[in-house]
């Protein structure tokens, strides 16, 4: 089933920081865990994803840092920040709110964080 690209924007930052707060990620690691955990429903391209990890460097929400790999390759890693830590639990709760007012509307069960 393809997803509205609409409700997947929504949804990018939340995603990406949660990664980002179980671990400091490069790009495509973020890309690959996005598509692994979504059962393929998020299959972001380069181009989609880097503008929004950018975006949230910018924002003081991550920084980043480059590593050598075991090839002699630099990557270019990504950390959440403690401003970032703060702007995901509020992420979280909004998503929390919308999603289980969205199930009370539809007829689902809703769903909380664990």
């Amino acid at each position: 089933m393809k997803i509205d690209k609409g409700l997947i924007g929504g949804s990018t930052n939340l995603l990406v920081l949660t990664l980002l707060q179980e671990q400091d990620r490069y790009g495509y690691e973020i890309i690959k865990e996005l598509e692994s955990r979504s059962d393929s429903t998020f299959l972001f391209k380069e181009g989609t994803l880097y503008p929004v990890l950018h975006k949230l460097e910018n924002n003081g929400l991550v920084t980043s840092y480059m590593v050598k790999g075991e090839t002699g390759k630099e990557r270019k890693y990504y950390k959440i920040t403690s401003k970032g830590q703060k702007q995901l639990a509020e992420e979280k709760q909004t998503w929390e709110t919308f999603s289980v007012s969205v199930n009370k509307v539809i007829g689902g069960n809703a769903h909380a964080f664990s």
